[in-house]
């Protein structure tokens, strides 16, 4: 059990959850940065995808997802961590090799893409005092894919992944990656539809792939930001969470 030298006090964790807030606007801007680029809506966008494609997305996600996580962990004692940025860069310049080719190149592109994610993903489990290798770890870096996705910006579907917590066994999270899988595939083929369009493919794979980069990052900050902060505290999750989504609300209202 980890020994926790001295409990923040309330005013640190009302500033700590302001930070997570703040962290949790920010994800979608690049998002919408996309949408500026390819001039369009992202409800509109699975339609540019072939019907065989859409047909096929779901089980291509759920392939490309387990893939990912065995991937993701071997790498670990291969690639030293890296910062924020690098992740950025890396799957933004294979956003734009995939984009480059139209559909078939993005396809290709889309695993790898997907590795890379979770690895990011990873490394700020780490970050915020998490072992990547324990199991409830490894459940919770692909819980964070069950965010909405930077296209599609909802509190809701944003916010209710941080709530789901089971006991973690293998199967758990084979069943985890069931379930993330299709929410995944729509978020997934917005990207590949943004990467097929005529001129602006290359553009619109590295910027998709920065958007998705940056968000999914931030999304996971949130994520254990809230963990870390529920053991530092000696808060009960669910009580902090809550916290958190009152502070979303208030600051979603005074925006508009």
């Amino acid at each position: 059990m980890e020994i926790i030298e001295k409990q923040i006090d309330s005013d640190e964790v009302s500033v700590r959850i302001a930070d997570l807030v703040a962290r949790h606007a920010r994800a979608s801007n690049a998002g919408i940065q996309v949408l500026n680029l390819i001039g369009g809506q992202a409800e509109g966008l699975l339609d540019r995808l072939p019907p065989a494609v859409r047909g096929r997305l779901n089980d291509a996600t759920e392939q490309a997802l387990a893939y990912a996580m065995e991937a993701a962990q071997r790498s670990r004692g291969v690639v030293a961590d890296s910062p924020g940025w690098m992740t950025r860069a890396v799957t933004t310049a294979m956003g734009a090799a995939g984009g480059w080719g139209g559909l078939p190149t993005a396809m290709a592109e889309l695993p790898i893409t997907t590795t890379i994610l979770l690895r990011g993903i990873q490394d700020v489990a780490l970050e915020h005092g998490f072992s990547p290798q324990d199991q409830g770890v490894r459940f919770d870096c692909v819980q964070v894919f069950a965010a909405a996705g930077p296209l599609d910006h909802d509190d809701g579907a944003d916010i209710a992944f941080l709530s789901t917590r089971v006991a973690v066994t293998g199967a758990t999270v084979h069943g985890l990656i069931a379930r993330v899988a299709p929410r995944l595939a729509t978020v997934l083929g917005q990207k590949l539809a943004a990467q097929t369009i005529p001129v602006l493919g290359a553009a619109a794979g590295a910027a998709t792939n920065y958007a998705y980069t940056s968000y999914y990052q931030q999304m996971a900050h949130v994520h254990f930001g809230l963990r870390r902060l529920a053991i530092e505290a000696d808060r009960d999750h669910a009580d902090l969470l809550e916290e958190f989504r009152v502070q979303v609300a208030r600051d979603g209202v005074a925006q508009r």
